[in-house]
């Protein structure tokens, strides 16, 4: 019985999708973009370019569909041959590959998860303003006399990183915690795990989930940190929390669990999916840990298991951050570890590796970026080839859904990808 692994690299966008100028993102290119920073900034000792090489998702069609995705080749290529131009790369490319645009009107998280599980996001979500004191008068009183506080600070559009810095002294001495938003539709709150305490803050989250449902937030988010001066203070991404708006609609995740089958959910993708659908959470932060538990829940799987894993710091650690150095090394790194995934594969699984939106490290501002993804599938049962481009996400959960067996999705349509 069949089994799917899906890795996500959360923002691993590979060229400007069609309607990248609405967005103010024409020309973005998260992976290219990589690419050509690394080959001018990084050096080896001798002082050669160090360039990022990704051999193993080469090999799997990454090149490939990017050059499939933007028309043009990259500076220098991951594999570290130069890419030929047979449709499979002269016999290397071993998976079936293609690029996917999204036809969700967000380029936000939940949009693009859900868009590749069969249910994209046709209305807008709701977004607070770029300004000072941001959040409607009403919705900041209400919080502070529900909560129980002796107020809020921050109250704009902020980096959590630079707002904890600017602002964590003066929560930990007034006790007052820190409330603000991005260019995605959510509000974050920051407290101090020992001064305010993570069960409180969880619980000031899930008072301003319900708060925020008025203005069609899609997330709030619990943003814990520790140190005791703004010079050491750090974020506990193990204890993050994420209160989503569960889909308007059954996703792969909640068919396949209604027809019998199981999901493993690693890292953020219990939150994504406001945990329905999930049959097994195994939480994990740091790319290093997250790819340890997705090892662990392949070798825990039984048939009919939908194995699904965000690398979520590729977006929150360097996308946002705008750290190319950071993304390209964090990239080799789950590069270097597929062989261990590779050699767990069953001879029914497939291994899907794809993304859900951009954030191009060297674009401007820090906002996510509207951009194509790779679609790269993987197993013995999948026949190596060139897929035409998708122009919807749900293609690719329409794909995973026939090959699972379970009811067809509500958007999509399957690929012929089977030998």
């Amino acid at each position: 019985m069949a089994r799917v692994i899906i890795t996500l690299l959360d923002s691993f966008g590979i060229g400007s999708a069609h309607d990248a100028a609405a967005f103010g993102d024409m020309g973005s290119d998260t992976l290219g973009h990589i690419v050509k920073w690394m080959a001018e900034n990084r050096k080896n000792p001798d002082g050669s370019p160090r360039y990022l090489l990704l051999p193993n998702m080469a090999a799997l069609g990454l090149e490939t569909a990017h050059r499939l995705s933007t028309g043009k080749d990259m500076v220098h290529p991951i594999s570290g041959e130069p890419l030929k131009d047979t449709v499979l790369d002269g016999g290397r490319v071993k998976a079936a590959y293609t690029c996917a645009e999204e036809v969700s009107k967000g380029k936000d998280t939940l949009s693009g998860h859900w868009e590749i599980t069969g249910v994209p996001v046709d209305f807008d979500w709701g977004y607070f303003p770029d300004k000072p004191h941001c959040f409607p008068q009403e919705l900041v009183d209400a919080l502070i006399r529900e909560g129980n506080l002796p107020g809020v600070l921050g109250e704009k559009l902020a980096s959590g990183t630079e707002i904890v810095k600017e602002l964590g002294e003066e929560h930990m001495r007034t006790g007052k915690p820190i409330i603000y938003s991005s260019a995605d539709s959510v509000l974050q709150i920051a407290c101090h795990e020992e001064t305010f305490g993570l069960e409180r803050l969880y619980d000031l989250c899930k008072l301003s989930f319900e708060l925020v449902k008025p203005y069609k937030i899609a997330r709030v988010i619990a943003r814990p940190f520790e140190g005791k001066t703004a010079g050491d203070f750090a974020r506990v991404a193990a204890h993050r929390h994420d209160y989503a708006v569960p889909a308007h609609e059954e996703t792969l995740l909640d068919k396949l669990v209604a027809a019998g089958g199981n999901v493993y959910a690693i890292g953020k993708i219990a939150d994504i999916f406001a945990h329905r659908g999930i049959t097994k959470h195994y939480p994990a932060a740091g790319l290093d840990k997250i790819f340890d538990a997705t090892l662990q829940a392949v070798k825990d799987a039984p048939d009919r298991t939908l194995v699904f894993a965000n690398f979520v710091d590729f977006d929150s650690s360097y996308g946002h951050r705008r750290d190319a150095l950071g993304y390209g090394e964090g990239l080799e790194y789950y590069d270097s570890r597929l062989p261990e995934l590779f050699a767990l594969l069953q001879p029914d699984d497939v291994l899907l590796v794809t993304a859900d939106h951009g954030c191009d490290p060297t674009w401007k501002g820090t906002d996510h970026t509207r951009e194509k993804i790779p679609v790269l599938f993987y197993g013995q049962n999948v026949k190596p080839q060139q897929i035409p481009p998708l122009h919807i996400f749900s293609d690719i959960g329409q794909t995973l859904a026939e090959y699972l067996g379970v009811a067809p999705l509500g958007h999509g349509t399957a690929k012929d990808i089977w030998k």
